[in-house]
């Protein structure tokens, strides 16, 4: 049997795939939970081998859970269902070590499919999404994003420099290097291009 957790927020949506899961006869569906904080305290209990979560979800994001699944080294694959098509999601789910990357409207029947995929060791990756992720890099480093969402979020140079522990012109040449290398006039631009690209 594979024994699965899902995580995902939108309860009609849960409900589905947890339905379309228990007619499998080789698929154990464990539990589920609404955001990312009940699937992690979940992942501690049940154990499961295979985690199926959305990207975003309050708490935790599924892409921050497969980070501590990485981190924490657990020996669970972690798959991906999500209607975020964009290659960058893609490039950083696999940086995590993500398993497989589905798109909800894909056919029903390849989620079992990737499931089974999966639990052999093997990975599920929607194909045109795989094409696309390696024809454009993400430019951006970890530090530039984390800024970069924060000032996209509507926050200060000041505040980002105080809740990063980072002076003020640093920020400043944080979000500077940001919008240079996306080649926008400002950070609102680099914002909506990094979002749109999957990048933050």
């Amino acid at each position: 049997m594979i024994r699965v957790l899902l995580a995902e927020d939108q309860a009609m949506v849960r409900g589905a795939l947890s339905a379309l899961l228990n007619l499998e006869s080789d698929i154990d569906v464990l539990g589920s939970a609404a955001d990312g904080e009940a699937a992690w305290r979940d992942i501690q209990k049940h154990k499961p081998d295979v985690l199926v979560t959305d990207i975003e979800m309050p708490g935790l994001t599924g892409l921050e859970l497969a980070q501590r699944i990485q981190r924490q080294e657990l020996p669970i694959k972690v798959v991906i269902v999500t209607t975020f098509a964009r290659p960058g999601f893609l490039r950083r789910a696999l940086d995590a070590g993500v398993s497989g990357y589905l798109l909800k409207d894909a056919p029903a029947e390849n989620l079992a499919e990737a499931l089974r995929t999966v639990h052999r060791g093997g990975r599920a990756i929607d194909p045109q999404l795989a094409l696309e992720a390696w024809s454009e890099a993400d430019p951006l480093n970890d530090r530039e994003r984390q800024v970069l969402r924060l000032a996209g979020e509507g926050q200060s140079a000041g505040d980002i420099a105080a809740q990063l522990n980072l002076s003020h012109g640093t920020v400043r040449n944080y979000l500077s290097e940001a919008i240079g290398k996306l080649g926008v006039a400002n950070r609102i631009e680099a914002y909506r291009l990094a979002r749109q690209k999957g990048w933050l």
